[in-house]
């Protein structure tokens, strides 16, 4: 692997600030004064954000239309709201709220011109056409900490149920043209979605590090944004009123998006794509669960069949960064890293898969569907045994 041999897909204008919300208005202004409203199922809808950020509508003379997002999206929920909304001509698609509500917006933006169902997109179900656009402009404004979704150009959808999935409908078109990151926005998260969506943060910035398409760049910012969530997850948790945590969270969230938009990501995601498919376990805890063991899992790997592994190297480093210490050799550092990672989920309740109905008898069905994009930039192949042993471990 050389990490000077890269190149960086498109990326919006990024603009990180406290406040940053009320320049919504202005740069929805840039594509006109027809907003498409979407938010998640009622907490920003509730909140003195969103009536500051409609009465700023209302004295620019700017119309707009709402639609909610009640948990993750289902390729039927976008084609429903796409038909609804199909005789109107928005200016601008913003999107606000949680990684589900992003998700939801880039997608519906993508298919209001076009006017086809999402099915006809998305990755390993249906004809996957090629997206031709045009999308509507899109801004994403996220209201947490953890999926980096308006950083990237997918937009996960999911069905879930025994014959369910989750896949992306992904294109360089549906970028967004601003992410506005607001860490003000963090204030109202309760603890589980601090816990869940931090540990998805933590999960992608890790995975995007040791990836087998990671680069000089992308290790940069990854390092990055795994210092400033180390100093300030377990304080968002705790619920400390603390302006540097929220700055730091909302920092590590965007690097997280910004990362594995480039890289890819490993075991983890691969699982949580057929774990959040087949059973209702919300993604940030399937991160947050095996993270952990997915990390020791792959350092023990790696060790018996590719000891030359530069992953090695690099999960040593992640040992140090977590642990704000620096340890006298490898080994300590992989035992501090995978000891506070497996900390974090106990202290902050993670739950084991268990709990949403996994058992060993379903474990095969999930290992035959986690083979996808994420599994194949893992810093090392992973065996169905292996995966299996995984599992067992959160079980």
């Amino acid at each position: 692997m050389n990490l000077f041999d890269f190149s960086i897909a498109r990326l919006p204008r990024i603009i990180f600030s406290r406040g940053a919300i009320k320049q919504l208005p202005e740069l929805c202004l840039q594509y006109g004064s027809r907003v498409l409203l979407v938010t998640g199922a009622h907490s920003f809808e509730s909140s003195v954000a969103f009536f500051q950020l409609k009465s700023a509508f209302d004295k620019k003379k700017m119309s707009f239309e709402k639609c909610s997002i009640p948990g993750e999206p289902s390729p039927e929920l976008i084609d429903n709201i796409v038909s609804e909304f199909k005789n109107d001509s928005f200016d601008v698609v913003l999107g606000i709220g949680g990684g589900s509500a992003l998700d939801a917006a880039k997608a519906i933006a993508g298919l209001l011109k076009v006017q086809r169902s999402v099915m006809d997109y998305l990755e390993g179900v249906g004809p996957e056409l090629t997206y031709e656009g045009p999308a509507v402009p899109f801004i994403a404004v996220p209201t947490t900490a953890g999926t980096g979704s308006e950083a990237t150009k997918n937009a996960v959808l999911s069905v879930q149920s025994k014959d369910g999935f989750k896949k992306s409908f992904r294109d360089d078109r549906l970028v967004a043209e601003y992410a506005v990151i607001d860490p003000e926005l963090l204030a109202t998260c309760p603890k589980n979605i601090v816990a869940a969506n931090g540990m998805d943060a933590l999960t992608q910035l890790i995975e995007s590090y040791v990836s087998t398409r990671s680069n000089n760049m992308t290790d940069a910012l990854a390092l990055s944004g795994i210092e400033s969530l180390q100093g300030s997850l377990m304080s968002m948790y705790g619920h400390e009123v603390d302006n540097e945590a929220q700055d730091k969270m909302a920092y590590a969230s965007l690097m997280s998006g910004v990362c594995l938009a480039q890289t890819g990501l490993g075991s983890v995601h691969g699982l949580a794509s057929p774990l959040g498919a087949f059973y209702p376990i919300p993604h940030g805890v399937v991160c947050g669960t095996l993270v952990a063991e997915a990390t020791n899992m792959n350092i023990h790997i790696m060790l018996q069949r590719e000891p030359g592994n530069m992953a090695l190297d690099k999960y040593a480093m992640l040992g140090d960064v977590l642990t704000h210490k620096s340890h006298k050799n490898k080994h300590l550092s992989w035992e501090a890293l995978c000891g506070t990672l497996l900390d974090w989920t106990e202290k902050m309740q993670l739950p084991r898969l268990a709990e949403f109905g996994v058992t060993e008898d379903g474990l095969d069905k999930v290992i035959a569907h986690s083979r996808g994009s994420s599994m194949k930039t893992n810093p090392v192949e992973m065996t169905d045994s292996e995966i299996r042993e995984l599992l067992l471990r959160r079980l």
